[in-house]
């Protein structure tokens, strides 16, 4: 099984509500991609105090990595990871990801 863990530093002028809709796209593709298991999102509570600068995320839960290949090709994905990534300071490097083989 694989964990999508992607942590972003979303910039303080973006619209809250463009946050929850790329959010709410990126959930949506559980029901379209084969293997894409779960979607979890969230703010990030940083109580050791580690990571302030990533004020959310969110992890995908895949199968394998032929499913999250599915998921990174998914033109639905690109298009919400492409606005995502605008979201963000820096643009692409406002955003961490970590993929964890699990289980």
């Amino acid at each position: 099984m694989l964990q999508h863990c992607v942590f972003c530093d979303v910039r303080a002028d973006a619209p809250e509500g463009a946050v929850h809709d790329v959010m709410r796209r990126l959930a949506a593709l559980a029901e379209k991609v084969d293997g894409m298991t779960a979607f979890q999102h969230g703010s990030n509570r940083d109580y050791e105090a580690k990571s302030d600068r990533y004020g959310m995320g969110f992890i995908c839960t895949f199968r394998d990595r032929a499913a999250h290949l599915a998921y990174e090709q998914h033109p639905e994905h690109q298009a919400a990871g492409r606005d995502l990534v605008a979201l963000c300071n820096g643009g692409v490097a406002g955003i961490m990801v970590f993929d964890l083989e699990v289980g």
